[in-house]
């Protein structure tokens, strides 16, 4: 085989097109095709291209058309020398067989090597969209062209991201969130739309509400968190249980960013709800004469000059303990109707405000003496006006049943119809503060006319927290669970909306229940 190892001996040629040995490494490219030829990329001083050699041919390549005529009589001659060989000694021959098998190994292996520049580059692989916000530009490119998704510039030989069913230059892969890269190894989809990790939790994990860190999460790894059912205000569980403090008139929880007032008796108030608030009984006169007028306007006057009193929560439950007849099932009482002559201390001058404390309260005592079935109505002082007044519209309704003589009834019915004057009043006054020309009482179903136009200074155009507020209050009317308050309120209600609320009446005084 030494005419073999001349001609292999003769040439100084290396391959180096024609043959990939690039590859992904840590999800980036290193190398590629481009003509033809491949061009080995370098990252931190290192080759990653196909060859371990450092060295590489630049020049052209050789293929067997281009051997020149001496090389192909050269080859010639070889092979005529080799058969004569063959003819003069047989035996000789099959002793070399070994030789010629190697040496027919090594031509076949050049014939593949110098045909290699001909052969068609592998087709690129393919591409898919998985729903990137940045679809990948459908063109047709040659075989290691690349376009970034972002950019939609070519990517060329440098570093590149393959993800989405994309390809990005570094610096086009950006968060969705704070529009900067994402070189984090791993990033959070919403909406197709890439995140790092931790913008993505800004934007998507709850947040409390009262003590505004994100919502933790149960044993089981779920995000469990309490809402109140009109506000939504959302908070961690554990607030129900650590003594963070509600508004006694709103029942939102209190938020490590507002501070609450605390009144002398240990309720806490909202600020919003302190902005409407009637802090004493002079203050309160003014809600007390459109309550009469609002019962005027139903054909339902009180004759009786009835003293109201606003008091604090001490002066009210003792009146409680004093009194002989009444229902009282809410959680905490804020209105009574007196019946029983009893010696009261009410709030006779607005108390001082100062560093979210009251700081003074002007308390008077009063007598109360009996002069018909009724001898007083209190109320609990700091509420806002629209619940002071739906309090003040419920006692009023138990003063005008025993006035009218009206029999012994039972809870759901004297306290349901109770509740469904409150929320008639509550409905006049929402409807009147937001402007609208109607004068209909909504829940009344009857052909009475509704109170006639306030002469309170803080009666008008409500702001828009103060129309909220009246709404929740009339959504915990509405809701109440109760059997007495809530259950006798529905039943109530429909009676009105059916039969209209003189007919109930009557039917109530006749019979001691609502008409079916």
């Amino acid at each position: 085989m030494g005419w073999l190892e001349k001609i292999f001996g003769g040439s100084t040629h290396r391959i180096s097109g024609g043959q990939y040995h690039g590859g992904y490494e840590g999800g980036q490219y290193h190398g590629g095709y481009d003509g033809g030829q491949y061009h080995s990329g370098h990252e931190g001083g290192q080759n990653h291209g196909g060859y371990e050699d450092s060295t590489t041919w630049d020049g052209p390549t050789t293929s067997v058309d281009e051997l020149s005529d001496f090389d192909k009589e050269e080859i010639d001659r070889a092979i005529a020398l080799s058969l004569a060989e063959e003819d003069q000694k047989g035996k000789k021959v099959i002793e070399s067989e070994p030789h010629l098998e190697e040496d027919e190994a090594l031509a076949k292996a050049l014939q593949e090597s110098l045909n290699v520049e001909s052969s068609p580059p592998p087709p690129p692989p393919p591409r898919y969209d998985y729903g990137s916000p940045f679809p990948p530009v459908s063109y047709s490119f040659p075989y290691g062209y690349r376009v970034c998704a972002g950019c939609n510039a070519e990517i060329g030989q440098g570093r590149y991201l393959s993800c989405m069913g994309a390809v990005w230059h570094p610096e086009c892969f950006r968060c969705h969130g704070c529009n900067q890269p994402i070189s984090d190894y791993e990033f959070s989809m919403s909406d197709n739309r890439p995140y790092h990790k931790s913008c993505y939790k800004e934007q998507h994990h709850p947040k409390c509400d009262v003590c505004k860190n994100f919502i933790p999460t149960n044993p089981a790894g779920l995000i469990e968190y309490r809402a109140h059912p009109f506000w939504l205000q959302k908070y961690c569980p554990s607030h129900e249980t650590d003594g963070t403090p509600r508004c006694c008139s709103c029942e939102r929880m209190e938020p490590v960013d507002a501070r609450y007032l605390i009144l002398e008796d240990g309720r806490k108030l909202c600020l919003e709800c302190l902005d409407s608030s009637i802090m004493d009984t002079h203050e309160c006169q003014p809600l007390y004469l459109e309550i009469q007028e609002f019962y005027e306007g139903l054909n339902m006057k009180v004759e009786q000059q009835i003293p109201l009193l606003l008091v604090e929560r001490q002066a009210l439950n003792e009146a409680m303990e004093g009194e002989k007849n009444g229902h009282h099932h809410m959680p905490e009482t804020r209105g009574l109707c007196l019946s029983e002559e009893q010696t009261i201390s009410s709030i006779s001058r607005r108390p001082r405000i100062g560093g979210y404390r009251i700081l003074d309260m002007f308390t008077e005592p009063h007598r109360l003496i009996r002069q018909c079935e009724v001898t007083a109505i209190l109320i609990l002082y700091g509420l806002p006006r629209l619940l002071t007044g739906s309090i003040l519209a419920h006692e009023m309704m138990h003063a005008w049943l025993r006035l009218k003589g009206y029999p012994s009834l039972s809870p759901e019915v004297e306290e349901g119809i109770c509740q469904v004057l409150a929320h008639m009043w509550l409905d006049s006054e929402i409807i009147a503060g937001s402007g609208s020309t109607s004068t209909s009482v909504s829940t009344s179903a009857s052909s009475s006319s509704s109170s006639s136009p306030s002469t309170s200074s803080k009666k008008g155009k409500r702001s828009d927290f103060e129309k909220k507020l009246g709404d929740f209050f009339k959504h915990q009317i509405e809701s109440d669970t109760s059997a007495a308050y809530g259950d006798g309120f529905r039943e109530g209600n429909k009676a009105v909306l059916k039969y209209g609320l003189k007919t109930t009446l009557d039917h109530i005084r006749l019979t001691g229940t609502y008409p079916c």
